[in-house]
């Protein structure tokens, strides 16, 4: 792994970003059928519930469908489970909290959780919890003991947050922080935690202040809400499981949002210059770190970033015990993509991977 750039850089020199002034390129209607393209898509997800959403230029295009009869309010309004794809919205309020002055990103997480006890002379830091270059785990080494009586309905529910906090304080990385890339929910469930710590405010409410109210993202949040949220399924599709409880990882995959305001959060990626946190959304699509064979694995702050012919597409993927979302943009063709579908992973399942087609060949 190699740094690509750094940490909080500014302008992504290799993207197309409108100057003030320049007129924006919304409303243009080229491009392949979207509506044909989504409408397979969708007949393929074999999924109780499916929504594929795309934003061309500013222009919407939104199918839903699935096996299962169409619910009491429509699929295109209700919320989704993200799971990992909350990842998304916490880098762009790290980077918010970064870009307004409160945190410069340097902070050493133990510092921010235990003010009282010394960082020691390489501290994991913020910055490389949300990069996942910390040397934590996937997940702590007693999380599937813990997890094992609710491993299918709610394991990350026996995992609260003061647990979550108590043994990243008694972790001992195996790396240098920094030095390697390694994906981690611990990681970023404990950013969430010191974030919270250090500005004595939670991760929910913080979430909310910089990045849902100022994008207008009415219909997004971190808590269940009764009769508004889409109901996942187990791997046959049928049995229905319980609203995902993130325990102590809500930073790291507790948001739920509806496909308008998912299209809405990726239009603003797309062009943050119109959007109120500009410096923020311009942040998160710079390229920090390079790894791999001749470094072609790109990440960003929060995102994973793959070329194609015509420019570089930003993308998420999560899943929880019962859904599955898909979140991408190309701002090459001013494209934003969102799939969702309520029913977990199963091996070999296609929805990802013809939802991150769908995107790559747009």
């Amino acid at each position: 792994m190699t740094a690509g750039t750094a940490l909080w850089p500014g302008v992504p020199e290799d993207d197309v970003v409108h100057a003030p002034g320049e007129p924006s390129a919304r409303g243009r209607s080229d491009g392949p059928d979207w509506s044909e393209r989504l409408a397979e898509a969708v007949e393929s997800a074999d999924a109780p519930d499916v929504v594929l959403a795309v934003s061309r230029y500013g222009r919407r295009i939104l199918l839903c469908g699935g096996t299962a009869p169409a619910p009491a309010v429509p699929r295109a309004e209700l919320r989704y489970e993200l799971g990992s794809a909350t990842k998304t919205f916490t880098a762009l309020m790290l980077a918010r909290l970064i870009r307004r002055g409160p945190l410069t990103g340097g902070e050493p997480a133990l510092t921010c959780l235990r003010p009282d006890r010394a960082p020691g002379t390489a501290p994991v830091t913020l910055a490389h919890l949300i990069t996942h270059t910390s040397g934590l785990p996937a997940l702590p080494a007693d999380f599937f003991v813990r997890a094992l009586p609710a491993w299918r309905t709610n394991p990350y529910a026996r995992y609260p947050g003061p647990r979550v906090v108590d043994t990243f304080l008694r972790h001992r990385p195996r790396h240098r922080p920094g030095t390697r890339w390694r994906y981690s929910n611990f990681g970023v469930a404990v950013l969430g935690h010191a974030v919270g710590a250090v500005t004595r405010t939670p991760w929910e409410e913080l979430l909310a202040e910089h990045v849902l109210d100022p994008l207008a993202l009415a219909s997004t949040g971190a808590w269940p809400r009764a009769g508004g949220d889409a109901v996942g399924h187990a791997g046959d599709g049928r049995a229905p499981v319980p609203p995902f409880d993130a325990g102590g990882f809500r930073s790291a995959g507790a948001v739920r949002a509806t496909p308008h305001d998912l299209l809405t959060f990726l239009e603003a990626h797309l062009d943050p210059l119109r959007a109120p946190i500009a410096d923020a959304l311009l942040s998160v699509r710079t390229p920090v770190l390079r790894r791999g064979l001749d470094h072609r694995h790109v990440h960003t702050v929060g995102w994973f970033r793959h070329p194609t012919e015509r420019g570089p597409m930003y993308f998420h993927s999560g899943a929880t015990l019962g859904q599955q979302a898909f979140l991408g943009f190309r701002p090459d063709t001013g494209t934003a993509l969102v799939a969702l579908c309520t029913r977990r992973f199963r091996a070999r399942d296609p929805f990802m991977a013809t939802a991150y087609a769908l995107l790559a060949e747009g």
